[in-house]
């Protein structure tokens, strides 16, 4: 999806945000435009081309090795028996699905061993569970007594898919997705035959969030950010880019909203606490729920602000500004997860899947911002970027009087700060000047003394006889009167 930044403002034409096979869904940057319908279909034609290609390049090799032992060894060449052997066994581990069940094998008796297995995964399990997944057990069984017969079919199929799960962790995530999405449809297929949900799709698609609901729930620490995957990576690089890029104002990405209006700024504060919120839920469901709620609240600012209703191109904008501003965590995690493991007709259609892609736009948007995007130069851009310099704030005197009083004092502190970060600069400019001219005086003073000693040498004269007493020579000292003694008079 091709993204542009005009002196208008960013925008991106609706028609980009389709699958780009044309089939009328909406696409996703990490479904590289694709819908999920078509991604699926454009994964397994990859995946078997690779198979093909690899099981060539095998049989290649193995051909190449015969012939050379037969050379060596004059021997008949070997056969390929256990080879097609192992060919098959592959073929058919990296082709199987949750297919199995719904056949009459799945629901025979397990064999003894597989139920000591069971047997002994279910208090790990169980140990693991919190309470929203115990609560997520107790809606997920109280919903399916209204369906009586097909609700216990249901929820033995879905136990089962989900014991099953337990065993497949070394599998990729890849190919944990591809489970789950392989249930959702053989779910859907399945329920579609049954009488209870012919021609009702809207109870069709309730059950289903439901089924989303029980087996991500259960199934979320072991898919959501494995550590075979380098989603903690990602994360880390986007909040990293996000806070570097905290100076992004409002007027940079023409976002037509007025957070001077105390209730466009209360939806503001609340767009950024939807997105926050996402990455404490647990169902895919649940966490695009709090992608439309964001979405809702910037429509709403929006239509206060221009006192109409809000367009594509002012969405779009205003979105990216509430990502900068609340930098939720561990973003491009969620945003798989959802990907990965949401019933895909939520993301094919509907608002949320609306919402969802423009999310993923937005994200693709600030990863890849530059100058150009918000209409600076790259001198300015890289100041920015480093710190070494900041937006120009507005003046006190431009403040309208109705203006949110922290924001004043948001602005007043940061010039405080600017005008701190200058005088601090000249402080050390000064105090560098003060040691260099501490030092000059002292090499100069040094000198000066050097030059005196060596202009006026110390002459020091050898010592003489010892001086005697002034009175040493007086003969009449026995002469003199004898020292005034005190008295003392008694009146």
């Amino acid at each position: 999806m091709s993204l542009k930044s005009e002196r208008r403002g960013i925008h991106v034409d609706q028609s980009e945000l389709l699958c780009k096979k044309g089939c009328g869904y909406y696409g996703n940057p990490a479904w590289q435009g694709f819908c999920s319908k078509c991604w699926r279909e454009e994964y397994s034609k990859a995946r078997q081309r690779q198979i093909q290609e690899d099981w060539e390049l095998a049989e290649r090799l193995q051909r190449e090795e015969e012939a050379a032992y037969a050379s060596s060894q004059g021997a008949p060449s070997l056969t390929f028996s256990k080879f097609e052997e192992k060919k098959t066994n592959e073929t058919k581990r990296k082709v199987q699905t949750v297919k199995k069940f719904f056949s009459p094998s799945s629901r025979a008796a397990p064999k003894k061993g597989d139920s000591q297995e069971v047997k002994a995964s279910s208090p790990s399990i169980n140990r693991q569970a919190s309470l929203e997944t115990e609560q997520a057990s107790k809606d997920f069984i109280d919903f399916l007594k209204s369906l009586r017969k097909p609700g216990q079919d249901i929820l033995k199929q879905c136990r089962a898919f989900i014991e099953s799960m337990q065993h497949k962790k070394e599998l990729s995530i890849e190919e944990q997705s591809e489970c789950v999405q392989d249930f959702y449809q053989n779910m859907v297929d399945r329920l579609q035959t049954h009488s209870s949900f012919k021609g009702s799709s809207e109870r069709l698609e309730k059950l289903m969030d439901q089924i989303e609901n029980y087996i991500m729930t259960r199934l979320y620490k072991n898919v959501f950010c494995p550590e075979t995957t380098d989603d903690e990576k990602k994360d880390l690089a986007i909040q990293k880019r996000i806070r570097a890029l905290h100076w992004v104002t409002l007027e940079m990405l023409c976002v037509p909203v007025n957070e001077e209006i105390p209730e466009v700024y209360e939806l503001v504060v609340k767009a950024i606490t939807a997105v926050i919120e996402m990455d404490s839920r647990r169902v895919p469901r649940d966490k695009l729920t709090c992608i439309t709620k964001c979405s809702k609240q910037i429509f709403n600012a929006i239509k206060i602000t221009k006192n109409e209703p809000a367009s594509a191109d002012d969405f779009l904008p205003t979105l990216i500004y509430i990502v900068l501003k609340a930098n939720p965590p561990r973003l491009q995690s969620n945003i798989q997860y959802i990907t990965r493991f949401c019933n895909p007709s939520r993301l094919m259609t509907g608002e949320d899947g609306y919402y969802f892609t423009n999310l993923c736009c937005a994200v693709a948007f600030i990863e890849k911002l530059d100058a150009q995007s918000l209409n600076l130069t790259q001198e300015d851009f890289d100041r920015y970027m480093t710190g070494q310099a900041s937006p120009k704030k507005q003046d006190s005197e431009e403040w309208s009087p109705d203006t949110c009083p922290g924001l004043k004092q948001m602005y007043k502190n940061l010039n405080l700060i600017s005008q701190l970060n200058e005088r601090q600069q000249q402080i050390l400019s000064d105090a560098k000047q003060l040691e260099k001219d501490l030092i000059d005086w002292s090499e100069g003073v040094t000198k000066e003394v050097e030059d005196i000693i060596e202009k006026y040498p110390l002459d020091i004269k050898p010592r003489g006889q010892t001086v005697a007493a002034i009175d040493s020579e007086n003969v009449e000292n026995d002469k003199l009167p004898p020292p005034i003694q005190p008295q003392m008079f008694v009146g």
